[in-house]
């Protein structure tokens, strides 16, 4: 069966470890996935080569690093244009509060979610960054109040 980025099922095995523990011993995951040392390698360089494995990176604990509660914010700019969308979009990449941001279609331009320390952390947030960014018009915000599901790549 052919898959996506021509992916054959080892591949998505390998895949599907890395994404359990990227950090895990090319030999152990040769082993787990059934092949020797030296193809898998192979074939975690080729998919990376390809762009199919964009890159390693850490999982953060929120809550040891003093920001345990997240915020979804959803954002209408007050202006549409090229220029507004790209320091807007640019602003948020450079704020460290700001986990993930979005450029979306509907009702709101954006949906930001962001990393607080509670209610004080949420308000000077918006105080101090959010509300100083030029063309924004509208926001509305929602606590989490619990992680049901977090993944940061779709299953292979």
């Amino acid at each position: 069966m052919e898959l996506a980025a021509g992916l054959d099922e080892i591949d998505r095995k390998i895949l599907r470890e890395l994404r359990q523990d990227g950090r895990i011993a090319n030999t152990q995951l040769a082993e787990k996935v059934g092949l020797t040392a030296s193809p898998c390698w192979n074939r975690v360089r080729q998919m990376e080569q390809q762009g199919v494995i964009e890159g390693y990176t850490v999982l953060l604990n929120q809550k040891a690093l003093g920001v345990p509660d997240t915020v979804m914010i959803e954002v209408t700019l007050d202006r549409h244009d090229d220029d507004t969308f790209e320091r807007f979009g640019q602003a948020l990449a450079d704020m460290p509060e700001v986990l993930e941001a979005y450029l979306l279609t509907g009702e709101y331009d954006y949906l930001i979610k962001v990393a607080v320390a509670g209610t004080a952390g949420y308000e000077a947030f918006l105080r101090r960054r959010l509300y100083k960014l030029p063309g924004l018009r509208h926001s509305r915000s929602t606590f989490v109040l619990r992680t049901l599901k977090r993944a940061h790549s779709p299953e292979p």
